[in-house]
């Protein structure tokens, strides 16, 4: 599992799957969500934009990226 460093709030789902590897660009980070190829904590997510906190988990073809705090992570 890939472990991403929250800092503010929240983040996109797009963004986070664009600035950790599952897509190269947010475009196909949009085209995956939207192809229901995305889950957020074990439910297909189908917002783009659906805004991660701390303690969520993303998974996509693979990819399983966890959401911490920025104190909690290295």
């Amino acid at each position: 599992m890939i472990h991403f460093c929250l800092e503010g709030e929240y983040i996109a789902l797009y963004k986070l799957l664009k600035l950790e590897g599952g897509a190269s660009t947010g475009g196909e980070a949009k085209a995956l969500i939207s192809a229901g190829l995305v889950t957020v904590n074990g439910e297909v997510e189908l917002r783009k934009r659906k805004k991660l906190h701390v303690g969520d988990t993303v998974k996509l073809e693979g990819y399983e990226i966890g959401i911490v705090n920025k104190k909690e992570g290295a």
